[in-house]
């Protein structure tokens, strides 16, 4: 089952017609986790979560649809210095000493442009192992996690086997002139695609230009340089096995 065709305000994150909400809703069998997507995503991602199950992990969803106003707040956290900004190791920055531009672009390392992320189109789940968690342990989504020696190390090498095969790829897989990569941010790669072609640079310049947005004129300035490197380029699905 799909929820249809994008639109302006779905593709920016101003409407949630496209989407469902799982987990703790009335009718829907107990136990599964609380996320947000389209349906024909959360199809896809409880399939591949239960195959996972039979191999030992516990796949969550830690993110999911976000809407415009939950991702402005996150970025004014962050451009406000109320959030820590890291680099694309992991390390964190000194906020004091970047000017403004410069804590857009770091902002923009590991959070997307509201208008303009993955997040508001109901496609996109960020995923953790609840089985490999150490007692009292929270995930965190930074590099060291997903590294060889990480605590999420089994769930990212059965992913790389396993994932396209439900229909999902990392498109933020690798560095391009984007995102720092993002081995746990998965793209339901059917409907992504679509939602990428049918959004453009305007359907973003008007939902900020109507935000609040700390920073809404910079970004607005550099708009095509976000748009051509923080929207369009990115990881190509990767075929099935």
């Amino acid at each position: 089952m799909s929820s249809g065709p994008f639109d302006e305000f779905t593709l920016t994150g101003r409407a949630r017609t496209h989407v469902q909400q799982y987990g703790q809703t009335p009718g829907q069998p107990p136990g599964q986790p609380r996320f947000a997507a389209r349906p024909e995503v959360a199809a896809a991602f409880l399939a591949m979560r239960a195959a996972a199950a039979h191999d030992g992990i516990d796949m969550l969803p830690i993110a999911s649809w976000r809407p415009f106003d939950a991702q402005a707040r996150n970025w004014n956290r962050k451009f406000s210095g109320q959030a820590t900004l890291y680099d694309c190791q992991g390390r964190s920055r000194d906020f004091e000493a970047l000017a403004p531009p410069e804590i857009v672009r770091a902002i923009l390392d590991w959070t997307g442009l509201p208008g303009a992320t993955r997040r508001h189109w109901g496609t996109d789940i960020d995923v953790f192992d609840r089985a490999a968690h150490p007692p009292g342990y929270r995930a965190k989504l930074l590099p060291d996690e997903a590294g060889p020696d990480g605590v999420y190390a089994r769930l990212h090498a059965w992913l790389d086997v396993h994932a396209a095969r439900f229909g999902f790829f990392r498109p933020y897989r690798t560095r391009r002139r984007g995102m720092c990569p993002e081995p746990w941010h998965l793209s339901h790669a059917a409907s992504a695609q679509a939602a990428l072609a049918a959004i453009d640079i305007d359907m973003v310049a008007r939902a900020v230009r109507g935000s609040d947005l700390l920073g809404r004129d910079l970004v607005l300035d550099i708009l095509p340089d976000i748009f051509r490197d923080h929207v369009l380029d990115v990881d190509d699905p990767v075929p099935a096995r």
